[in-house]
């Protein structure tokens, strides 16, 4: 699962349409424990202009409008939701994390392989993570953290830092 939100940001890096984070989205059903892509999305903030459009936001912008609903825990109560992210979020992310009403949120590279590169991912604390988690998040921290910090680093060498 989390292999195909690592994929999406290096296919973002080596397309060069966007940065380098990626975004999966699975439905999971409760009873079974078998899951499904819901939704997918790609950083887009470069190719469109517009600063909004982080590879979490736009997962969870189709996500809402398949499920046609602003909050993913409005789904089907045997259900739940799994952002897998290729990076830890922004402070952007973290909230529309929040927001969304996921279920569990899924990381590979950390906050500091993306500031690394000379990203500034704003005001993220571990009371942050504990605030998502109080509200019935659960987090898993650096899945194959060392895969995504590549493409990272790799988008460090000629991707346009947009933050800073």
């Amino acid at each position: 699962m989390m292999d195909l939100a690592i994929e999406i940001a290096s296919t973002n890096v080596s397309r060069e349409t966007g940065g380098p984070f990626g975004t999966a989205i699975y439905q999971r059903s409760k009873k079974t424990g078998k899951a499904k892509l819901f939704a997918v999305g790609a950083n887009r903030v470069t190719l469109l202009n517009n600063s909004t459009l982080h590879g979490e936001m736009v997962a969870i912008q189709f996500a809402q409008k398949k499920l046609s609903s602003y909050s993913l825990r409005k789904g089907p109560l045997d259900t739940e939701y799994i952002l897998c992210t290729s990076c830890e979020p922004c402070c952007m992310c973290l909230g529309g994390t929040l927001w969304s009403g996921m279920h569990e949120m899924w990381c590979s590279a950390t906050k500091s392989d993306a500031e690394a590169i000379g990203f500034d991912e704003g005001p993220v604390y571990p009371k942050s993570y504990t605030h998502l988690e109080d509200n019935g998040c659960k987090i898993k921290f650096n899945m194959l953290q060392e895969k995504g910090a590549k493409v990272l680093q790799r988008y460090g060498e000629t991707g346009v830092i947009y933050n800073s």
